[in-house]
């Protein structure tokens, strides 16, 4: 995700959310995964909304949007998590309410900033607040791995997804409606609450009962990083994980800010816009689930992957029609479906790359790479705004998805072998 992680919207099929919620370690999963998935978007469109309403240019707003390079970085410190455990509630569980309590102090110290005034302390506290977060998203992935039982794993994944993706939404709808009627301050008091919450699921949720430790650092980083890169197609199927969701990273860098020059007003972005980019995720992700069991590995990537690639140009329609709710809606529901659908493509040749022996430390790293064009385009997609306007903005974005397309077919052979590895 990761934000959240990728890994959290991996579906085997559509979920089932009375078995979900029957299982006590489920619902831990399922809150868990909210806690996940809560600070993402607070650092996302919370902050490009409290930007733009300060008049900050978008180009300077995508240059903000490299606060969120931790979430790319995260494996670089992952082995720690693993090898040095804090002396409370467990291997993961003290991880995961250290930085739940660590996340609720550093949102509220946004309350006391002024983007008016000055940048930095804004962008410190942004840095501090993502850092945390992907160490809790550490953390949780592992406490996910640990309690889950094989036979468990596919609602585990559900209920990831429908956890984090629901309270993205929640924490970036709250944010845009107080601050539209209320101002920036409360609102970010009451999301730094609400992060506070989550410490009692972290306390409830049931115990790891894992005790394993790495011997040390180098037995956590280097065998797997050997495995990973020992193979002779390596390098072409890590550069299908970086390119694959290229063109879907760009079209979204700057959703927000493009839905407001548009013409809606933030808590219509709150209440509708994100509500159906929330349900829109939702659904493409069982859609792609699913047609997956039919269609294969390498067919889903190239269907899905074209998909969301067309679906881009759809905003293109709405930068011209301006404020319309049907343009706007068509759009928003048909590109996060296809994006979704494209994610759980990535998301299973990821799966499929890992070696169960290594498996944390090879998907944290592959994640991170599937994650870079998220996190690294601010700049780019800011500047092509500023100067070549939305609609020059989403054309961009469809070319932007052929070269992970054209990776896609070249590697044709390797990722159908990857499938059938992975069906074993």
């Amino acid at each position: 995700m990761s934000a959240p992680t990728l890994g959290a919207t991996r579906a085997g099929g559509e979920p089932r959310l009375r078995e979900v919620l029957a299982s006590p370690k489920m619902l831990a999963i399922l809150f868990l995964g909210a806690a996940s998935g809560f600070p993402n978007q607070i650092t996302e469109s919370a902050l490009q909304a409290w930007l733009k309403d300060a008049g900050v240019s978008l180009t300077t707003i995508g240059v903000m949007s490299y606060v969120a390079l931790p979430y790319l970085l995260k494996f670089l410190w992952a082995p720690l998590i693993d090898r040095y455990p804090l002396p409370w509630l467990g291997r993961r569980r003290g991880w995961i309410l250290a930085m739940q309590v660590a996340l609720a102090l550093t949102i509220g110290l946004f309350a006391l900033q002024n983007p008016a005034v000055a940048l930095t302390p804004i962008s410190a506290c942004a840095v501090a607040i993502v850092f945390f977060s992907a160490t809790q998203d550490i953390a949780f992935d592992a406490y996910r791995t640990d309690v889950s039982a094989p036979s468990e794993r596919g609602l585990a994944a559900a209920a990831t997804n429908l956890g984090y993706r629901t309270a993205a939404w929640l924490a970036s709808a709250c944010a845009l409606v107080v601050a539209d009627h209320f101002g920036w301050r409360p609102a970010f008091l009451l999301l730094a609450v609400v992060m506070l919450l989550f410490c009692g699921a972290t306390m409830l949720a049931p115990t790891t009962h894992n005790t394993y430790q790495p011997r040390s650092l180098r037995e956590s980083v280097v065998a797997p990083l050997k495995e990973l890169l020992g193979t002779p197609n390596a390098v072409t199927l890590i550069a299908v994980v970086l390119l694959f969701k290229i063109g879907d990273a760009f079209a979204n860098k700057l959703f927000t800010p493009f839905m407001m020059d548009v013409g809606f007003s933030k808590t219509e972005i709150a209440l509708i816009v994100k509500g159906l980019f929330t349900a829109s995720s939702l659904a493409g992700s069982v859609l792609g689930g699913v047609l997956m069991v039919r269609l294969g590995l390498l067919r889903s990537m190239l269907a899905f992957g074209v998909l969301q690639a067309v679906s881009n140009l759809l905003y293109c329609a709405l930068a011209v029609a301006g404020r319309n709710y049907p343009i706007m809606a068509a759009a928003v529901v048909i590109e996060h479906v296809a994006g979704a659908m494209g994610g759980i493509a990535l998301v299973a040749l990821i799966m499929a790359l890992c070696d169960v022996r290594y498996s944390a430390f090879q998907y944290a790293l592959l994640s991170a790479l599937a994650l870079l064009p998220r996190y690294s385009l601010g700049y780019p997609a800011g500047w092509v705004a500023d100067h070549g306007g939305w609609y020059g903005y989403f054309v961009v974005s469809f070319a932007l998805a052929f070269p992970g397309l054209i990776m896609v077919w070249l590697n044709r052979r390797e990722i159908d072998a990857l499938d059938g590895h992975g069906a074993e």
